[in-house]
C-alpha cells in the first residue's frame, strides 16, 4: 500500500500519456505532411494530334482503373519538326509535381525519369498509348458483386493482424516495465539492508519476492491503462469486436496474454536483476539499460521474423528460446487452435524462471555478498597464509 499511494507510482501511472501525447503529435504533423504531398503527375511533350488522343483514352482509362493511371500534364505541343529534351524539363524544376516524361510518338513512346518511376508507370503508359492508338474499348459490363463474411485468406490475414498487435502489445508493456528491475537491488546494497535480508532468509526468496512484487506492480499499472484505455474506447463509440477474431478466441487469448506477459516479464526481469544487483551505483545503471533494451529488440525482432515463418525452424527455435518463446506462443495462440501446446510452453518457460533466479542469486552470493563456495575457499587459503606468517 505505501508503494501504490506513492507519489512515484502516480507519475509512473500517468508514465504511458507523454508517448501518447507525442505520438500524437507526431501523427498530426505526417498527416499534414501528407496531405501538402500532391500526387505525382507524368508530363507528356507530343504533336498535337498524338497528345489529343493520349489525354483522350488517359480520362477514358482513368474512369475504370482509377489511380492504376497517372495522371497527364502537358508540357509542350511540339510542332512539326520540333524537339524536346525531357531530362531537362525534369531537372530544371518548374514542374514540381512531374516526376516523369511522355515523349515521341504514340507508336514509339518513350519514357524518361527516375528508374523506379519509369518501371512502375511503363505498363500503364503502354496501355495508354494503345488504347490512344486501337481505340478506347466499348463500355465495361457491370460486374454483379456477391460478398462473403470472410474467406480463407481475409481470415488467415485478420488472425496474423491480430497475433502482430498481440506480440507488439506484449512488448510494449514488457519493454516499458521490466527495466524498473534493474535497479533494485542498488538501493539495498547501499543502506546494507542487503545484509539484514541475506541473514534472515535466502537470497532465492529475495530475489523471487523482488520479482513478484514487482510483477504485481506492473498488473496494477496495466489494470489502470486498460480500464482507461477501454473507457475511451467505449465512451467514442468504438467496438472491440470489430477486431480479427484469434483463433482460439478472445477470451483465451487475454488469459494467455496475462499469463505470458508475466513470464516474460519474469524471466527478462530475473536476467535484469541479476545483471542490476551487480551494480554498485545507479549511474552503473543507467549505464545497463541501453543493453537490455537492445536485447529485448533481438528478441522481439526474432519473435516477429518467427511468426511470419509457421513450422519453420526459425519458429521452433523462437518457441524453445526462453525469452522469445512468450512472444512466439501469443502470436500462436492468434493463428492456430488447441491450449495444450500452451500449457506445455508455459510449464518450461515456468521451469526456466526458476533456474535463471537461482543461477543469479547465486552469482549474487559468490560476486557481492562474497559467500559462495569459491569466496570461502579463497578465505581459507588467505588464513593459513597469515598463519604461516605470525
Amino acid at each position: 500500500m505505501a508503494i501504490l499511494f506513492s507519489r512515484s507510482f502516480f507519475f509512473f501511472l500517468l508514465g504511458p500519456l507523454f508517448p501518447l501525447l507525442v505520438a500524437g503529435l507526431a501523427g498530426g504533423v505526417g498527416e499534414k505532411l501528407n496531405d501538402s504531398m500532391r500526387r505525382p503527375q507524368l508530363g507528356v511533350a507530343m504533336a498535337a494530334p498524338d497528345l489529343d488522343a493520349a489525354l483522350r483514352a488517359q480520362t477514358a482509362l482513368a474512369s475504370q482503373l482509377g489511380d492504376g493511371v497517372p495522371p497527364m500534364l502537358v508540357l509542350k505541343r511540339l510542332a512539326p519538326g520540333e524537339t524536346f529534351d525531357p531530362r531537362a524539363a525534369l531537372t530544371q524544376g518548374g514542374h514540381a509535381d512531374v516526376a516523369a516524361v511522355l515523349t515521341g510518338t504514340l507508336a514509339h513512346p518513350v519514357l524518361t525519369g527516375t528508374k523506379e518511376q519509369i518501371a512502375d508507370w511503363a505498363g500503364p503508359v503502354s496501355l495508354v498509348a494503345a488504347a490512344a492508338v486501337h481505340g478506347v474499348p466499348g463500355p465495361a459490363p457491370q460486374v454483379a458483386l456477391q460478398s462473403t463474411a470472410s474467406s480463407g485468406a481475409s481470415e488467415h490475414k485478420g488472425q496474423m493482424m491480430t497475433a502482430q498487435a498481440a506480440q507488439t502489445l506484449l512488448f510494449l508493456l514488457t519493454m516499458l516495465l521490466a527495466g524498473m528491475v534493474l535497479s533494485n537491488l542498488v538501493e539495498e546494497k547501499g543502506n546494507k539492508v542487503i545484509e539484514i535480508l541475506a541473514a534472515a532468509i535466502p537470497m532465492d526468496a529475495v530475489f523471487f519476492g523482488k520479482l513478484f512484487a514487482m510483477l504485481g506492480i506492473s498488473f496494477v499499472g496495466i489494470a489502470v491503462w486498460g480500464g482507461a484505455a477501454g473507457l475511451f474506447t467505449l465512451a467514442t463509440g468504438g467496438s472491440f469486436a470489430a477486431l480479427p477474431a484469434p483463433a482460439v478466441g478472445w477470451s483465451a487469448l487475454v488469459a494467455l496474454g496475462v499469463l505470458y506477459f508475466a513470464m516474460a516479464y519474469l524471466l527478462l526481469g530475473s536476467v535484469f536483476l541479476a545483471i542490476g544487483s551487480l551494480a554498485a551505483t545507479v549511474r552503473e545503471v543507467q549505464t545497463l539499460s541501453m543493453p537490455a533494451t537492445m536485447m529485448q529488440l533481438v528478441v522481439f525482432f526474432l519473435a516477429t521474423y518467427a511468426m511470419t515463418q509457421p513450422g519453420s525452424p526459425a519458429e521452433i527455435f523462437a518457441i524453445v528460446f526462453p525469452f522469445s518463446s512468450p512472444f512466439a506462443m501469443l502470436a500462436r495462440a492468434a493463428q492456430e487452435p488447441g491450449l495444450g501446446q500452451h500449457v506445455l510452453a508455459i510449464g518450461w518457460q515456468a521451469l526456466c524462471v526458476l533456474v535463471m533466479v537461482r543461477a543469479g542469486s547465486k552469482l549474487f552470493r559468490k560476486r557481492v555478498m562474497k559467500s559462495g563456495p569459491a569466496s570461502l575457499k579463497r578465505r581459507g587459503l588467505f588464513a593459513w597464509a597469515r598463519r604461516a606468517r605470525t
